[in-house]
């Protein structure tokens, strides 16, 4: 794993935990703005223990989405590893470059624009029949050498600088920090610990059912094509309450497909105090501009009280890498 992400991460564990409490900014890559400074002020309140808003350490419960929330979705990382993937696969049975819903992923075809039983056809080809220790042995070789075709990193540098600092910041004031996101759990498990410092028993994910079998002497969970969970939309807080037993007062998400209204509604009708964040891709320059047809999680935004993070108007770095690669934009 990259060894820049790792130095980042403890730079900005280090940072917002010392340097915050002497006066200066924990959240550097932010652009000074209402945004920014109603985070400092939810912040202080939930941990200020003679005020009013004071919220104890075990509930605060911060839940942040993944793709497009913490790391780049332009191209989706899971779907990149799902063709890769499907290229071995095709070496065992080359019939199915020949058939769909195969043929359309080679071919280019978004997968927003696949049915989901499409897409639950692909991923079982793809992420099931193997054990566990299998599977993530796979995404780490797959780690290991793709590139984000924009940036030119490794998808492990894909990330945000501004929400790695915002992880930070939380985890420094007593958050218990999780991941929820529609992405195979055991996928986000392999790099979240080393990009965000988010421990693997702190993700939520969609998962297949495994079972247990014995090979060589050995017990070994299987990955059948049965599905679990798909974490996402109006499954995210079933996700999130089943795992963490209770509603968090801080998360994040962001605009696409309508994937994270449910997951910041949950969290806004909370009984204690809360804070969301739905995140617009407005920034085609520095990373990409996208948005739903029905502009259905923006409305929510409005609808429900959420905070409209814009990554052209709220970040003042986009990715740790921006400044290297800015002539890449």
């Amino acid at each position: 794993m990259s060894r820049l992400i790792r130095a980042l991460l403890a730079f900005a564990l280090v940072f917002s935990s010392s340097s915050h409490a002497a006066g200066t900014d924990p959240l550097p890559s932010w652009r000074d703005g209402n945004l920014k400074k109603s985070i400092i002020e939810f912040v202080s309140e939930v941990t200020m223990k003679a005020g009013s808003r004071f919220v104890p350490p075990e509930d605060r419960i911060a839940t942040f989405d993944n793709d497009g929330t913490l790391w780049s979705e332009v191209p989706t990382i899971e779907v990149e590893f799902t063709k890769n993937r499907l290229q071995e696969a095709l070496k065992k049975n080359p019939n199915l470059k020949n058939q769909e819903p195969y043929l359309s992923l080679l071919k280019g075809t978004p997968v927003t624009q696949l049915t989901q039983k499409q897409i639950l056809e692909i991923v079982a080809l793809t992420h099931t029949g193997m054990s566990e220790e299998e599977f993530s042995s796979e995404v780490r070789e797959f780690f290991k050498t793709a590139l984000h075709p924009k940036l030119q990193v490794p998808y492990t540098q894909a990330v945000y600088q501004p929400m790695l600092e915002l992880l930070a910041y939380l985890r420094a004031n007593d958050f218990t920090l999780f991941i929820s996101s529609g992405g195979e759990i055991s996928f986000m498990r392999e790099v979240a610990t080393t990009i965000y410092g988010v421990p693997s028993q702190n993700i939520i994910g969609s998962y297949f059912v495994d079972k247990l079998e014995e090979k060589n002497g050995r017990l070994v969970a299987v990955r059948t094509s049965a599905l679990g969970l798909i974490n996402d939309k109006e499954n995210k807080p079933i996700g999130i309450l089943r795992h963490i037993g209770k509603r968090p007062i801080f998360s994040v998400g962001n605009e696409r497909s309508g994937g994270d209204i449910a997951h910041l509604r949950f969290s806004r009708e909370s009984a204690l105090p809360n804070f969301q964040i739905m995140i617009n891709h407005d920034d085609e320059v520095r990373e990409a501009a996208y948005s739903e047809k029905d502009n259905a999680s923006l409305a929510a935004a409005k609808k429900f009280g959420f905070k409209v993070l814009s990554i052209k108007n709220d970040w003042k770095q986009v990715f740790p890498s921006q400044k290297s690669i800015a002539k890449d934009f």
